[in-house]
């Protein structure tokens, strides 16, 4: 009787890093997951998941800029996904050597304990802002890269050291890019469970940034699924190259609140926050992927549309024991 496969997850207590545990769970691994350390012994969103799920899920206090934490986490793995990184763009601009910290140092440390361990297989994430606003809808691979805040320049640095590790040394690294993911467990500095969180609390007078630029919202299951995907298709038609993750369709933050205000049967108020709007040039307008180059390598595509992921999303929320870790009255940077 062979051993489940081993995946080593960064970022395991967050909001997809949860979910992608679960669903490497669900497909008969184990995962070794590092979450950050803190004293309070809090494992995140990891405290969430079904015993069942957790009797297979390893915990590992630690840090990605350690070195040394890194190198435990991924000692044996068949496989890594590196989730962790600091992502709030809003925070970006107040403390922007954090971010090089942990998603540029970060990765890099990764890089380095995946190389020397001879992992099969690193799946590195990115994200959709380092391309900027659309120059060509739908946005491919191909797109230029336009760092639009100091988040995304240090999710891009971080690309380009995987780039790099895999050109220079052979690193099997594999780049899943996705577009904005949504769902249960998100945190408050997203537009959906802001809304969302807002209406549950009662609130009917919603206070948001900027209602014209357009995403592309991507279910949190869809996105783990992606992560499986690239991480256990055949190393010949994924390693070495990046794949956009996302729905193809795009809508307007504006009318997107509109769609949640159906959803939840509430007749929404929406104020402008001039503290939730990105400095003129920072601002993303538009992003709608292409993700045909992950589905014709791997069989990859979306099942939730974007009212259902809603709705899935919306009774999260309303449960009193989930909407309580979250403060919904303030400001969430």
């Amino acid at each position: 009787m062979t051993s489940a496969p081993l995946a080593a997850v960064t970022g395991a207590e967050g909001f997809i890093g949860s979910h992608l545990t679960e669903a490497l769970v669900a497909s008969g691994h184990h995962v070794r997951a590092m979450v950050q350390y803190n004293s309070f012994s809090s494992y995140g969103w990891l405290e969430a998941l079904p015993a069942d799920v957790l009797a297979e899920v390893e915990v590992q206090l630690g840090d990605v800029r350690d070195q040394g934490s890194v190198r435990t986490l991924v000692a044996d793995a068949d496989a890594v996904y590196h989730l962790a990184a600091l992502i709030a763009i809003p925070y970006s601009y107040q403390a922007p050597h954090s971010y090089v910290d942990t998603n540029v140092t970060g990765t890099l440390n990764v890089l380095e304990a995946v190389r020397h361990a001879e992992t099969p297989r690193l799946v590195h994430t990115s994200t959709s802002e380092t391309y900027g606003t659309a120059r060509t809808v739908p946005i491919t691979e191909d797109h230029p890269i336009n760092t639009q805040s100091p988040y995304a320049a240090s999710k891009a640095g971080a690309d380009r050291l995987a780039d790099s590790y895999h050109a220079s040394f052979g690193t099997p690294v594999v780049t899943l890019r996705p577009f904005n993911t949504f769902g249960p467990r998100q945190s408050m500095r997203a537009v959906i469970p802001t809304v969302i969180g807002q209406v549950a609390a009662g609130s009917r007078q919603i206070t948001l940034g900027d209602l014209r630029p357009t995403r592309d919202f991507t279910y949190v299951e869809d996105t783990a699924r992606a992560f499986l995907a690239v991480g256990t298709a055949p190393a010949r038609a994924v390693v070495g190259r990046t794949f956009n993750a996302g729905t193809g369709t795009e809508i307007s933050i504006g009318d997107l609140v509109r769609l949640i205000g159906k959803v939840m049967a509430a007749d929404l108020d929406v104020r402008a926050d001039p503290r939730r709007l990105r400095p003129p040039n920072s601002e993303v307008m538009r992003l709608v992927a292409d993700a045909t180059r992950l589905r014709e390598a791997t069989g990859w595509a979306p099942e939730h549309d974007l009212e259902h992921g809603l709705a899935r999303t919306a009774d999260f929320f309303r449960d009193p024991a989930h909407l309580a870790r979250y403060k919904t009255g303030v400001y969430n940077i």
